[in-house]
């Protein structure tokens, strides 16, 4: 028996988001629910199970991507949430956040900051604060 695109998304996006990645779904069940089979057979059934680069890479990629949009929140949310679900640390996602000031800009590093430290009040994690330069 072959699994369909679908079950293997559903499946990685279960591992990946949880609750959040279902919340995302069922929003969409009453406008579009296109949209949302799309979400998890392309996204999660198809890129998400390529391989070459491990979960963590990948959401680490994807936090990068909505950072520099800076109109994302939302997404970036829920994956911020899955980064930390497949091993990121809140110290290595505030350096993601920070590198993206170089190729978006402040105003895209700070929503993003901001939408982090929502992530970590959340989930009650209190990052280490780093000071590059403290002079």
């Amino acid at each position: 028996m072959t699994t369909s695109r679908y079950q293997l998304g559903w499946e990685q996006l279960a591992a990946i988001d949880g609750q959040a990645g279902q919340h995302v779904i069922d929003s969409l069940q009453p406008i579009c629910p296109d949209l949302g089979r799309y979400i998890i057979e392309f996204a999660f059934g198809d890129i998400y199970r390529r391989p070459g680069l491990d979960l963590r890479a990948r959401e680490i990629a994807t936090v990068a991507a909505l950072t520099v949009q800076g109109h994302s929140a939302p997404q970036l949310k829920v994956h911020l949430h899955a980064a930390l679900n497949v091993g990121c640390t809140p110290a290595e996602l505030i350096e993601v956040i920070v590198q993206m000031v170089a190729y978006a800009g402040f105003p895209a590093a700070i929503n993003g900051m901001l939408v982090a430290s929502d992530v970590f009040a959340e989930r009650q994690l209190l990052p280490q604060v780093t000071v590059a330069n403290p002079e």
